[in-house]
């Protein structure tokens, strides 16, 4: 699969929405070895205040998983970190995903309402947890798809918590895990899914915050990645 680099989609004085690509981790750690960072394309790239300052993680307030495309939110200054950071804390940014996931999801639209934790016996895995942290999901459905005899419902997301996988979760607990979930969805059902869909199918779709500066809201959509795009036009639209 061939990495694009990160897109800007919109950038101002205080903040900048990037169309992060798939294949690229968000934050610079120990692990990430060769792969492509967007912090590290901030540094190399970009000249803004706290491009360079790790305390303020060159201005990333919050994260994708590596698959996942879409709108990431880059503050530009310390002022523009900490307001976006704590609008994130107190669930005032509204965020919005797109998936296409196993089966067709009944009811099409509701409310997913479980508590999601780190799994004591897979500590690189988390799930529905009696215990865990409490998560909501909001979900509607966009189109019903079927390939040969498979049945696919596309969704929008809203997911009102920000737990590690929680869109991937809750929809497993719906018996609708995302296609080509290599965590989720199943090692077998996986390895089938990426015959035809290269990578999670996941996108964050849009993003609504406060602007730090003049204060009203302010929303941006990132368009459906190309590769995602291209699997949904291999598929049979059910009317």
């Amino acid at each position: 699969m061939i990495v694009k680099t990160p897109v800007i989609h919109f950038q101002d004085d205080t903040f900048m929405i990037l169309q992060k690509p798939s294949g690229w981790i968000v934050n610079e750690a120990t692990t990430t070895k060769d792969q492509p960072v967007i912090q590290t394309w901030i540094k190399e790239t970009q000249k803004f205040d706290i491009a360079h300052s790790d305390p303020f993680r060159s201005g990333i307030v919050h994260r994708l998983d590596k698959e996942t495309s879409g709108a990431l939110v880059i503050a530009k200054t310390e002022n523009a970190f900490t307001d976006i950071q704590s609008q994130f804390k107190e669930r005032v940014v509204k965020k919005t995903y797109r998936a296409l996931v196993h089966e067709y999801v009944q009811p099409e639209s509701g409310s997913i309402d479980v508590p999601v934790g780190r799994l004591p016996w897979r500590r690189d895995r988390f799930g529905v947890l009696p215990g865990g942290r409490s998560a909501v999901t909001v979900y509607t459905t966009i189109n019903h798809y079927k390939k040969a005899q498979n049945r696919f419902t596309y969704v929008e997301l809203y997911p009102e918590t920000g737990r590690t996988h929680q869109i991937r979760i809750h929809m497993k607990h719906l018996n609708n895990s995302l296609v080509a979930d290599e965590f989720y969805a199943g090692r077998k059902t996986a390895r089938n899914d990426r015959k035809w869909c290269p990578r999670l199918f996941l996108h964050a779709y849009s993003i609504e915050f406060i602007h730090p500066v003049t204060k009203e809201n302010v929303s941006f959509e990132v368009p459906l990645a190309p590769d995602l795009a291209e699997v949904l036009e291999t598929l049979q639209l059910q009317e």
